[in-house]
């Protein structure tokens, strides 16, 4: 045994530290490296870049509503109408999608209040099968609005999503009109209907309900559109502008009302509430 091997096993090692894995949270932007609980304190924004995340409907509820919301009941619809499957079943994916999102479905409802302003409001999580739009988000969609007319408040959606649920074929692409139709209610009990746009907003649903909003925002640097940028380019032939899909360009383009930054979200929305439905004041 050499002297290097006798120091070496002499000396006392205490054993490895175990870290969490999460312990950490590397924006997707800069790169940068952040500590996930500051990272959450300042609502999943990265403090260097200011990239905004994408959350689920859980904490956007949390970030919006005052405390005291309720949760709504998912609407049952039929799984796997189509028995789809290409490398996996399609249930498969979505047991797996509820495994790890905990939600039924890609659409969230919940009615509460805003500053004191009623409101109900649905939030797409893109972690449930890239937020597509499938039946179960297309009556979500529905239940919300109607439950909306029902508590006489506007209804507030928050999109994200990669576009239609193509394991659901045409049945999925039936969910444009339809959602567009419980738009058309809203407008017929003269309830506001917003759209507050995140990262991504893409494909059927940025051809129906996101973009049929009495007021449209947007979350900054929101990818939105309908076909992706080198699709377009390839097929017209020409290079587009630099971020001609994003939010920023949309405001400056008409598409957008404006661009609102995470933590005036919840401020604002209570205006705009507050401005369009003026008789729950008076009631």
């Amino acid at each position: 045994m050499s002297w290097l091997t006798r120091v070496r096993q002499s000396i006392p090692f205490l054993p490895k530290r175990e870290t969490p894995d999460n312990l950490w949270h590397k924006c997707r932007e800069c790169g940068t490296m952040v500590f996930t609980k500051e990272y959450e304190e300042n609502l999943s924004v990265c403090p260097k870049c200011d990239h905004h995340g994408r959350i689920g409907p859980r904490a956007r509820f949390e970030q919006i509503f005052d405390p005291g919301y309720t949760i709504l009941p998912q609407p049952q619809v039929r799984e796997d109408p189509l028995k789809f499957r290409d490398s996996k079943k399609y249930t498969d994916r979505i047991k797996a999608a509820r495994q790890s999102t905990g939600e039924q479905d890609a659409l969230i409802n919940a009615r509460g209040t805003i500053e004191g302003e009623q409101a109900v409001i649905g939030v797409q999580d893109f972690a449930f099968m890239g937020g597509s739009m499938g039946m179960g988000v297309g009556a979500a969609f529905v239940a919300g609005a109607r439950a909306a007319i029902e508590a006489r408040c506007p209804y507030i959606i928050f999109t994200a999503a990669g576009g239609a649920r193509m394991q659901e074929g045409i049945l999925s692409l039936m969910q444009m009109p339809k959602t567009t139709v419980a738009i058309a209610e809203l407008k017929e009990a003269g309830l506001p209907y917003i759209v507050v746009l995140t990262d991504p907003t893409t494909g059927g649903v940025t051809a129906s309900y996101a973009m049929l909003g009495d007021v449209q925002l947007s979350e900054p640097g929101a990818l939105i559109g309908f076909a992706g940028q080198r699709v377009i380019e390839s097929t017209i032939r020409e290079k587009l502008p630099e971020g001609f899909q994003r939010a920023e360009y949309l405001l400056d383009h008409g598409m957008v009302d404006m661009v609102v930054h995470r933590k005036d979200l919840r401020e604002r929305l209570a205006k705009l509430v507050s401005y369009l439905a003026p008789e729950r004041k008076a009631a």
